[in-house]
């Protein structure tokens, strides 16, 4: 496929006719709040499914907003005459974000999303038509270089990025350039990359449109158009990582064999970062027959990083065919083509003896420490977003703990962590509990099984006394050795302190 069958996109050098079609858009509540009032909560849901018909009836009225839906997210054509009382509509004609079609009528060049920024900003991203919500929903163009919007990859991605004040952030594969956009609004210089032209185009509107500053638009696969010495205190990648045959689509098919290209990018990000720095992937790796995923990922770390490994999900491999067929769209198609390209990706993963596929994401973090701390874990459960400052609270207790050993432990003061809460789990009636459960209501609402000291201690635990304090106290309690207790507890408070549930006070 080729980019043939894709639209002329807007001007991308008319920063005048850009601000005024963001004022109109903002003069008639075109927002993701204002979105969400007209449509209503289903139909809102709805729409990031690449559901249309819920919206279609909810915009069957003559408001601004109602117009604006359907041109810009539903690629309705409106009255020419109805589009010049909202938008200044010759300029947007002029300059490519309004085409028109017979005599009268008007259609959008690209998809305009609203979306709302995590300090009630008001942006836009721009996306090839059809394409306003990405993800394995079947996307509405199949060309090769089709630009995806805004999708669950890249809303997880911009949750668990850690957002700090930084000079120099570097998005690799920009797409729409919804993390150049987060990027911009902390970050002093933003540098984008991207192998297609097409997204860096669009990039540029999405930054333009949204009131961002503009950025650094390279063209080039991942590293390629960044210079050897050109350093970044962040990194962050949404990047092409689908493991299939072949490379049909340009925004997911990475075109290495296998998870390479996911290897290589996590492999070649030490040297980019700064002392310090972070570097946050989303990620698909291979299980392979006899070999166990966390040492495959665990290889990947270059040296002098910390890293933050979570395997969100596992498919088997039918599974993972059929999600990315869907995405293509090709179970609509042709059965024997389906098929054809079924059995491709099957024998793909025969090939390479492997039986699963895993997601998740991989956070890196550049250090000076003689042992790097390697973190990798499995975790399907519920997490709350935004992550950002629980992937950083993660990496200082990693500091904490590696400049701690057991004796200082025991001197030091420690706070249970806010919205900790305790289960006891045992028989009715049983004048003690089988064991006791510590759980988290925020960040990855994690849940660890502690004994009765462990529980005691933790409830005691408000930044007043030293852990050897609490734990003399505890063994005078339950009538315990003391110096046995202080030997045998140290273990179990750096697990509660690694996973953040008490808080060094």
């Amino acid at each position: 496929m080729s980019n043939a069958s894709l639209s002329p996109l807007p001007s991308a050098d008319r920063p005048d006719v850009t601000a005024r079609l963001r004022d109109a858009l903002l003069e008639a509540s075109f927002t993701a709040d204002g979105l969400l009032e007209l449509l209503g909560a289903p139909a809102y849901a709805a729409l990031s499914r690449s559901e249309t018909v819920p919206a279609l009836r909810a915009t069957r009225g003559d408001t601004p907003l109602e117009l604006l839906v359907r041109l810009f997210l539903l690629q309705q054509p409106a009255s020419y005459a109805r589009v010049a009382d909202v938008l200044p509509v010759d300029a947007c004609l002029e300059s490519g974000w309004l085409d028109r079609v017979g005599d009268d009528e008007v259609v959008a060049t690209v998809d305009v999303r609203p979306y709302g920024g995590p300090g009630g900003e008001d942006w836009f991203i721009v996306s090839d038509l059809g394409c306003a919500v990405g993800g394995a929903g079947g996307i509405g163009n199949h060309a090769e270089g089709v630009v995806l919007g805004v999708g669950g990859a890249s809303t997880t991605l911009a949750g668990l990025t850690v957002r700090t004040p930084v000079s120099a952030a570097l998005d690799l594969g920009t797409g729409s350039g919804i993390q150049a956009l987060h990027a911009a609004a902390h970050a002093t210089r933003v540098t984008a990359t991207d192998v297609n032209p097409r997204a860096l185009h669009i990039t540029a509107l999405t930054l333009a449109l949204s009131g961002a500053p503009a950025a650094d638009l390279r063209e080039g696969s991942l590293y390629e158009p960044v210079a050897d010495d050109e350093t970044y205190d962040l990194i962050v990648s949404n990047p092409p990582f689908v493991i299939s045959p072949g490379a049909r689509l340009t925004y997911r098919d990475g075109g290495m064999g296998g998870d390479d290209l996911c290897r290589s990018l996590v492999q070649q990000t030490g040297e980019r970062l700064n002392e310090g720095g972070f570097a946050h992937f989303l990620a698909n790796w291979q299980h392979v027959e006899g070999e166990e995923w966390t040492d495959r990922l665990r290889s990947w770390v270059p040296r002098g990083c910390d890293a933050w490994i979570v395997q969100r999900e596992v498919q088997d491999v039918t599974q993972y065919a059929e999600l990315w067929l869907r995405d293509a769209g090709d179970h609509r198609g042709d059965p024997a083509d389906y098929q054809a390209r079924y059995d491709a990706w099957l024998d793909e993963f025969e090939a390479r003896k492997v039986r699963a596929v895993g997601f998740g994401w991989i956070t890196l973090r550049r250090t000076g420490a003689a042992e790097p701390s390697v973190v990798a874990e499995e975790w399907p459960h519920p997490i709350e977003q935004p992550l950002g400052e629980t992937v950083r609270a993660h990496f200082d207790r990693v500091d904490y703990l590696r400049s701690h050993d057991d004796a200082a432990l025991l001197e030091a003061h420690f706070a249970l962590a806010g919205e900790v809460v305790q289960e006891q789990v045992g028989l009715p009636g049983a004048e003690d509990p089988e064991h006791v459960v510590l759980r988290q209501n925020r960040g990855m609402r994690r849940a660890t099984r502690v004994d009765t000291v462990g529980a005691g201690f933790a409830g005691v635990c408000d930044g007043t006394m030293s852990a050897g304090r609490i734990l003399d106290a505890i063994a005078q309690l339950v009538g315990e050795d003391p110096v046995a207790l202080r030997d045998r507890t140290p273990a179990q408070i750096r697990l509660l302190v690694e996973q953040g549930f008490l808080e060094p006070a």
